[in-house]
């Protein structure tokens, strides 16, 4: 049984915990709200982008002058998987799920004979992906330098991407990161950027039997959009993963400082239960000792 030093120390021990957790998740409650702003401010115009691609790319399928960002090399054979988590822990099992989705993804694709290769975006995943597939990453970057995450970021990584698809180093590539909900819902998502397609739910507007004339042609438009529709996704990708980590971190330090209330509530007991005892014996052994004279 510990001494009553023993559970005297784990008990300031715990407290002092508590303190942290209760400290970092009122750190992350108060950037979660600006994070959540950014990243449903950011909502409407990349849906908005998605459904003019969508526009574009019905009247520009089959064409043989398509960009190859829409059109793709025409093969299926090299996939680059872009996953993007947080760069520090304490949030729970963000990190881990987004990893999880893409080492089933990797599996997968390696089971039907296809090569694979990493961008790791976030230091956590690099750390969790290395240990079976490094030899897989081509290349990787973090954020624990920069105060806010900005689309130069997102230009950044979105160039990597397309100079090494100029170079044929790959034929599609896949983006995964962790899409916000709400405080207590974060869902790893995977989204393929290149080709570019629409995402599900995203429809073409109806033009009621009206006929466009672009000026550009839909083609050209398509050349100029298609690079900046990578750096946006990523760029949304990134602040969604922003918002979902400071919720994710909030939950999880909440729920840290709940558990650590309860475990100073039973050391206490604990040590008042010893501390009684102890006092008993010391009582027992004066009575026994005065009866004794």
């Amino acid at each position: 049984m510990p001494s009553l030093k023993d559970l005297k120390t784990r008990i300031s021990s715990v407290k002092s915990t508590q303190k942290i957790t209760k400290a970092k998740q009122m750190v992350a409650a108060a950037k979660l709200r600006r994070a959540e702003e950014r990243a449903t401010e950011a909502r409407p115009y990349t849906e908005r982008m998605e459904a003019v691609l969508a526009n574009l790319s019905a009247s520009a399928k089959g064409d043989a002058n398509a960009p190859r960002l829409l059109a793709g090399t025409g093969k299926d054979e090299t996939h680059l998987l872009i996953v993007a988590t947080a760069d520090k822990g304490l949030c729970g099992g963000f990190n881990s799920s987004i990893v999880r989705l893409a080492r089933e993804e990797i599996v997968r694709l390696q089971g039907e004979g296809k090569k694979v290769k990493l961008i790791c975006v976030g230091r956590k995943g690099y750390d969790q992906l290395k240990r079976l597939y490094e030899e897989l990453v081509v290349w990787r970057t973090n954020f624990l330098e920069v105060r806010q995450i900005g689309f130069a970021q997102a230009q950044e990584i979105a160039e990597q991407v397309l100079s090494r698809f100029d170079d044929e180093e790959f034929d599609v590539a896949t983006l995964f990161y962790g899409k916000f909900k709400n405080v207590v819902s974060q869902v790893p998502t995977p989204q393929q950027i290149i080709p570019a397609v629409a995402p599900e739910g995203i429809e073409p507007p109806d033009l009621k039997g009206a006929v466009y004339d672009y000026e550009p042609d839909e083609q050209e438009i398509l050349r100029a959009l298609l690079p900046r529709y990578v750096a946006v996704q990523v760029f949304r990708a990134l602040l969604e993963n922003v918002a979902s980590e400071q919720a994710a971190s909030m939950t999880a330090m909440d729920n840290a400082t709940r558990n650590a209330g309860e475990m100073i509530e039973s050391l206490t007991l604990q040590y008042n239960r010893a501390r009684q005892a102890q006092i008993t014996k010391e009582l027992i052994e004066i009575i026994s000792g005065a009866e004794a004279l």
